[in-house]
Formats: structure tokens, sequence, C-alpha cells
């Protein structure tokens, strides 16, 4: 069944083999947070976060085609709904599949693992999150992301020169952008919005992407 997680997000609780729900082990187990210890074989989804990830991947990605056909439109009287009539919806659910099923579970878990790991509010805390944040999942999220466009495209014999052309000029590019982002959201952002707040912010980055991603 889904229920409420203690952080704000919604989980996928499955019962474990004897019947009985694992609420209860939870609770005498607060620092099990990414269910991996103890022997808890229950599998949790943040749900929200998933969702909220992929509502503005798909945001993203329609903004930079919106944006495309905009600057290619000879007429630009076009009306949104006009512009919209050749969406390129396979394109749209890529992004917004890799933001539900990586991008949002993902940066979850991260996030949660470095509050467990770095409880502390200080400065020295906050410097080794945010180096941590562009040198550990600045690189996961590009090559991710980028070789999961390719597996869709079935493009992943181009994979390596996509990322010798694209992926790193990108990651690169990301450093400007993220590294403000990643300071206020470990300093000012609770654990339970912190996916919701990156991810509106990557709105402006997944434009990028998904206009990279598809010269």
């Amino acid at each position: 069944m889904v229920v409420l997680g203690g952080n704000g997000g919604f989980w996928w609780n499955f019962p474990s083999k004897n019947g009985r729900n694992s609420n209860s082990r939870r609770r005498s187990r607060p620092s099990d947070s990414l269910n991996g210890g103890g022997g808890d074989s229950n599998f949790r989804f943040p749900l929200k976060q998933a969702v909220t990830a992929a509502s503005l991947a798909l945001t993203g990605d329609t903004i930079a085609q919106l944006n495309s056909k905009w600057k290619s439109s000879f007429d630009h009287k076009d009306t949104i709904l006009n512009l919209l009539a050749n969406h390129d919806w396979l394109r749209s659910l890529r992004m917004a599949s890799y933001g539900f099923l990586l991008y949002g579970p993902g940066s979850y878990a991260w996030y949660r693992y470095l509050d467990h790991s770095l409880p502390k509010q200080s400065v020295e805390n906050l410097v080794l999150k945010v180096v941590l944040n562009q040198i550990i999942l600045g690189p996961c999220v590009i090559a991710v992301v980028f070789a999961w466009n390719n597996l869709w495209k079935g493009q992943l014999s181009e994979l390596p020169q996509k990322y010798q052309k694209d992926a790193l000029p990108a990651l690169l590019y990301g450093f400007r952008f993220w590294i403000p982002v990643s300071i206020l959201n470990f300093w000012a952002i609770p654990l339970q919005t912190r996916v919701a707040f990156m991810s509106t912010c990557a709105i402006f980055w997944n434009f990028y992407l998904s206009s990279t991603m598809s010269k």
C-alpha cells in the first residue's frame, strides 16, 4: 500500500513475509532511512519526489521544444497550441521517465545519505556537501541522463561520442549553475522539499539538457 513517509514522501510499502508491516520496526530504527540495513527487505519508493521530478523534467523539455520551434518558425504569430501540434511526446516521455525512475528517487536517496553522514549544520559540512554533490551526483546525473536518452533512441553505440562531444561540456557548464543552487539547497531547504526545490531549479537545466541531447 501507499503510505506517507516520515520525511514528507510517499512510499510504496509492501508487507514482509510474516505479514507484518514494517512501520513498527522503522519507528524503532529511525536511522534506517535508506532501507538498506538491518535485513529489512521491504521496498519503499519515494513516489512524491519521483512524480515531482518527472513533472518538472517534462516541463523543461516542453519549454525546450517550444523554444526550438519558436526560433525556427517563420511565423512568430503561432499560438502555443499551434506549436504544440507537432510536439515530440516520445522525447518528453524519455525525460519524464528519467525524472520519475532515476533522478527523483536517486537524488532523494543521495540527499538523505548526505544528511545522515553530515548531520551538523556547519560551514564545513555545507562546503563538503556542495563539493560531494558536484563531484559525485553531478557526473552521475550527466552520465545517466545521456545513457537513458540514447538507450531509448536505440543509439547506445553512439554514447561514447555523445559523452565526449556534449556530456563533458554540459558538466562543466553545470558547475556554474549548480554550485550556488546547491549552497542554498543544503543550507536553507528542508530535506523533504529538496528534490522539489532542485527539480524546480532544474527546469532551466532540463531545458538545457534536452536541447543539448536533441541536437
